[in-house]
């Protein structure tokens, strides 16, 4: 079995329990609506705006200040980023499915702009201890690579109500991952992330229980982010299901979000994108920075919040202008000023 986040309970982790000081993961925040743990480990999800309503309304958001705190782990080193297109012809049942150029191409512009901008600027507050010393979140790096997979999707592993027949798990994602990675000579690290973007009618859920799935239910998600293999030299990943506006747009208060691209589903993707990638810089394995109440990380605090109903640029549209692109993405949590906001401190 892979790692992912911390899967405990291996001879390895015993033995290192007994010389090492106990590290808290997010998974020790009982009954937190944010973690899931299946056959693979587990993973951090962004759950949909309508859950995340129902999550704030039984469990308010912690918004003061220093409200994440650290629990002991590393965080990412830098942002070389790899996109994973994985758009095979048909789906499991044999129906046609896609992703337009255009969503690729937005996907791919937004991911080369996210190093060194605003979003990521916020996250450099955040450190880790792990060297003796207090070292910072920097977000260097760049789009390293994309490919698209048009591998098929391997047999329907799971049951998400919202894609029948057409649903993939994590263990095949993260072989799917890793075979891509091998073919084009790529390598883990603590600097790296992998974000597979999957097409038009394909779900999926963490596992085979089919307990948390793409879209609905009461882990439903729109992506999540995690890790497998090696602690020390983890594969740090994200799963980008579609992003169906039916179930992962924000709208209504305190959930607007408009469409800078001038295609709803492109921007309801690199939103959800900048949130998995945001996470995953803070708190890569679960053992980082969050919030020891509810296992919240960087993200939930603020999730589908977007700064009200008008945007700074391209006529109300957009939040945030990066090398001259626009984009209307969800604000983090600032943990100086316990407030979600744009851009870093």
């Amino acid at each position: 079995m892979t790692d992912s986040f911390s899967a405990k309970g291996t001879l390895a982790f015993a033995v290192l329990a007994v010389l090492l000081p106990l590290t808290l993961t997010a998974q020790d925040v009982p009954n937190s609506p944010y973690v899931v743990t299946g056959e693979t480990g587990s993973a951090h999800i962004y759950p949909t705006p309508e859950l995340a309503r129902q999550i704030n309304a039984q469990q308010p958001s912690p918004l003061v200040t220093g409200a994440l705190t650290y629990h002991g782990g590393p965080i990412m080193t830098g942002l070389n980023l790899y996109a994973i297109f994985w758009v095979p012809a048909k789906l499991q049942n044999g129906h046609a499915t896609t992703l337009t150029s255009k969503y690729e191409s937005v996907a791919k512009q937004f991911l080369a702009d996210y190093p060194y901008h605003g979003i990521a600027n916020n996250s450099t507050q955040y450190y880790s201890t792990k060297s003796k010393v207090n070292t910072y979140f920097v977000g260097i790096g760049a789009l390293v690579a994309s490919v698209v997979d048009a591998d098929p999707y391997p047999a329907s592993a799971c049951t998400d109500t919202a894609t029948p027949g057409n649903c993939i798990t994590d263990a095949q994602l993260q072989k799917e991952i890793a075979k891509v990675m091998t073919a084009h000579g790529w390598t883990p690290g603590l600097n790296k992330m992998y974000i597979v973007f999957t097409s038009t009618g394909e779900g999926s859920c963490f596992d085979s229980t089919s307990t948390s799935c793409a879209y609905v239910g009461s882990k439903g998600y729109c992506a999540y982010h995690g890790f497998f293999g090696s602690a020390t030299n983890p594969t740090i990943y994200a799963n980008q299901p579609y992003a169906d506006p039916t179930y992962c747009y924000g709208s209504g208060a305190p959930y607007y979000q408009h469409a800078p691209s001038g295609d709803i589903p492109s921007d309801a993707n690199v939103s959800v994108t900048s949130h998995e990638i945001t996470e995953a810089s803070t708190d890569p394995e679960g053992n980082a920075w969050w919030d020891p109440a509810n296992g919240e990380e960087i993200g939930d605090l603020c999730a589908w919040h977007f700064g009200g109903a008008t945007g700074d640029w391209d006529g109300g549209k957009a939040n945030q202008m990066w090398n001259g692109h626009y984009y209307d993405l969800q604000l983090e949590y600032d943990n100086h000023t316990a407030a979600c906001v744009k851009v870093g401190p």
